[in-house]
């Protein structure tokens, strides 16, 4: 719990900083706005191969590919705006006899409206799925798994109301109320049972409570581009239990198509565990600007 309150510390003070440079920008003056339908969708894959023949210093082949695609379309209007992103990724890897392992694996979908209310601040309703294309595996040795999730199996449902803050362009904050759903299918006891009902299996919970999600997209130089996207809910009923997701990326790019990534992920949420759970992702591949 220290440690939580710690990390919600540092991301408060960046934010605070990041306010201070919108001030700042401001004195810069208004950004000409272009209004209809925006769409852009990166692709990415990278490839990992090593194979050994006689090999006299030892090591195992390995072969590991991620793919993805990350997108948003904008519907900027006067009076409103809509944005809707989509992160799809999948990986896995062979290491030596092993047979093939999930690496990566994310459906994260969102869906934002704004009404514009001619100040920085304006209402909004927002809608989120996350969930994942295939089964997980966890290993407690070399030559032994259990399957631990499936497609929509947990999968993530929020739906929420509140009022959004965009002080500029890089930086986007919203504090709302909603509802967030968990819902199982065959691994209700990792996600939603709850222990206490020994005389029933919850395969869905639903919670009602206050959501905070920020985000920010920050052109660093010319070639390297940091986001975070900080998600906070506290659930009514367990208002000290916050739950917290975390996504940071700076990715930099090579040249015209070769990229390289550093990601970092956590979470933290007491239901599933009582220890924070941490996501460390480096690498560098192909991608490619669809539109």
């Amino acid at each position: 719990m220290k440690n939580m309150r710690r990390i919600v510390l540092i991301v408060s003070v960046g934010l605070n900083v990041l306010f201070s440079f919108a001030n700042a920008q401001d004195e810069k003056g208004a950004v000409e706005v272009q209004y209809g339908w925006k769409h852009s969708l990166i692709t990415g894959l990278t490839m990992t191969q090593v194979a050994f023949t006689d090999w006299a210093q030892g090591g195992e082949n390995a072969l590991s590919y991620t793919f993805g695609a990350d997108g948003k379309s904008v519907n900027e209007l006067e009076k409103t705006n809509w944005t809707n992103t989509y992160k799809l990724f999948f990986g896995q890897t062979r290491l030596g006899n092993q047979g093939l392992r999930k690496t990566d694996d994310i459906i994260d979908l969102s869906s934002v409206f704004i009404y514009k209310l001619g100040t920085l601040i304006n209402p909004y309703v927002a809608a989120t799925m996350k969930t994942q294309f295939a089964k997980g595996c966890k290993y407690p040795t070399s030559d032994s798994s259990y399957e631990v999730s499936a497609f929509f199996d947990p999968a993530y449902l929020t739906q929420s109301a509140g009022v959004g803050y965009q002080p500029m362009k890089e930086l986007k904050t919203r504090l709302g109320i909603g509802i967030r759903e968990v819902i199982t299918s065959s691994f209700s006891q990792y996600y939603t049972d709850d222990l206490k009902t020994l005389d029933k299996i919850e395969k869905v919970t639903v919670d009602g409570g206050f959501e905070s999600v920020t985000n920010v997209e920050w052109q660093l130089e010319d070639n390297v581009l940091f986001t975070n996207q900080l998600e906070l809910f506290a659930p009514l009923k367990m208002l000290d239990e916050i739950i917290v997701r975390n996504n940071s990326a700076i990715t930099a790019k090579v040249g015209k198509y070769i990229t390289t990534i550093f990601n970092l992920q956590f979470i933290n949420e007491r239901r599933i565990t009582p220890r924070t759970q941490i996501k460390e992702t480096i690498s560098m591949g192909i991608s490619y600007a669809i539109f």
